[in-house]
């Protein structure tokens, strides 16, 4: 196998912008439920929907290893060349995302019980969020299968096919939206049933291209490393470190939701509005994580020092120009962006007040960002998943103590802490244990 030259800017923008377009058309996706349910006869559906997709954004984050496990893992095999360690990597994710799956449906009675019972909304509410929850956890093969191919093709340095998922998943959920609510006069049940029917589609979609992309590469099934318990040691040990490294940022953001509430609902209906800022933020500088991700797992599996500092030093430059745009756009636009947001004069007020925190975030954020998919592509997880312990329950949450008496700025800047440490700790740790360890040449 010749040497593969060092990566160029076009490189990096060959996996990030698929990836950029496909997480910008997640949002969409949920402006679209909102409007067809918001323009229906009773505010009950709209917050029905709401209700639904939180607890479907909780469940299905929660096992977002799968993705983030399958690349770096995917990444590694195919900077190696090894097209039989390609299909193990895929059949194994595909085995262990069905698994959980069906545990979810086994289990969807209880656990659709105590979310709603959790978030105790009101009896109309209840109704049809149980109704929405009922349909759509039938989704749950589909979410899971698609969190792997999408890894998966990452991993192989495609990003186009990731996009072509998500726009199927995404376009096939909004016309299947209005079809159902606006033409055959459903209900939530007709936006539940779009997502389910949207992400099978989905599926379709990878697996054709799966299925072309193993034929375009020799090699066999090796069905004892798929159907061997021990044969899953490293998927497992990767991917449970992931696990709780999801479930600590988790808490950080549902902690600061949490804390607001107890502000006042101004104080939440304003910490609301600028979490879709940083999320939006998020959306962008996650394209070049995902770059990281394929470009590090290349080099480390090919084992070359020079190409994983070359991606890193690219992947780095790009998350800080775009970091750079944030904050100059925030600063330009940021009034008129929380005007779109919110039509309430008091949450707008506040929205300003707190607003000079998202201003700075991305340049605070783009680190831990960054390095989360460096780490994911070395398939360092343990290390993901102590640095995240380390800045939620040394830093962040001591601080948020120490800053009380400061009320949401206290907060924020609790949270802001809590960022800069990830991506401090991530980088001093890159430098210092993880780059010696992989013992590249």
């Amino acid at each position: 196998m010749s040497a593969t030259p060092l990566p160029q800017d076009r490189d990096v923008w060959r996996i990030a912008a698929p990836m950029i377009l496909s997480n910008v058309s997640v949002p969409l996706l949920g402006m679209v439920d909102t409007g067809v349910t918001g323009h229906l006869e009773s505010p009950a559906y709209l917050g029905a929907v709401a209700i639904g997709a939180t607890i479907f954004g909780f469940l299905y984050t929660g096992v977002n290893f799968l993705r983030m496990g399958t690349t770096g893992i995917a990444a590694q095999r195919f900077g190696a060349d090894d097209n039989d360690g390609l299909r193990v990597s895929l059949g194994q994710a595909l085995i262990v995302a069905l698994l959980i799956a069906l545990a979810l449906l086994a289990l969807q009675v209880p656990i659709g019980q105590f979310a709603l019972g959790l978030i105790g909304a009101e009896a109309d509410v209840q109704k049809y969020a149980a109704q929405y929850f009922s349909i759509r956890i039938w989704s749950a093969p589909g979410t899971l299968a698609n969190y792997v191919l999408i890894g998966w093709f990452l991993g192989l340095q495609n990003a186009r096919v990731p996009l072509y998922i998500f726009l199927t998943i995404n376009l096939t959920n909004i016309v299947l939206d209005l079809l159902f609510v606006l033409q055959f006069g459903m209900k939530v049940d007709g936006v539940a049933l779009a997502s389910v029917i949207a992400e099978y589609a989905g599926v379709t979609v990878g697996l054709a291209f799966a299925a072309r992309a193993l034929r375009e590469r020799s090699g066999q099934w090796p069905l004892a490393r798929l159907f061997r318990l021990r044969a899953y040691a490293a998927f497992f040990s990767v991917n449970a470190n992931l696990f709780i490294r999801t479930m600590a940022l988790m808490f950080a953001f549902a902690f600061v939701t949490a804390q607001g509430a107890r502000l006042g609902s101004i104080v939440l209906a304003a910490n609301a509005v600028l979490m879709n800022l940083q999320h939006l933020t998020s959306f962008a500088l996650d394209g070049f994580a995902h770059a990281a991700e394929a470009m590090v797992g290349k080099a480390v599996g090919q084992q070359r020092r020079d190409l994983l500092e070359r991606s890193v030093q690219l992947a780095l430059k790009w998350s800080l120009i775009f970091a750079v745009g944030f904050c100059l756009l925030y600063v330009v636009i940021g009034p008129l962006l929380i005007r779109l947001l919110t039509d309430l004069p008091e949450v707008r007020s506040a929205s300003l007040e707190y607003l000079p925190w998202l201003i700075i975030s991305p340049l605070v954020s783009v680190w831990s960002f960054l390095y989360d998919g460096v780490y994911v592509g070395a398939t360092r997880a343990r290390e993901m998943r102590d640095l995240m312990l380390i800045s939620t329950f040394v830093v962040f949450m001591p601080a948020w103590f120490l800053l009380q008496g400061w009320g949401n700025h206290g907060l924020w800047l609790a949270f802001t802490l809590f960022m800069a440490s990830r991506g401090v700790g991530m980088h001093i740790w890159y430098r210092r244990r993880v780059l010696p360890e992989l013992a590249l040449r």
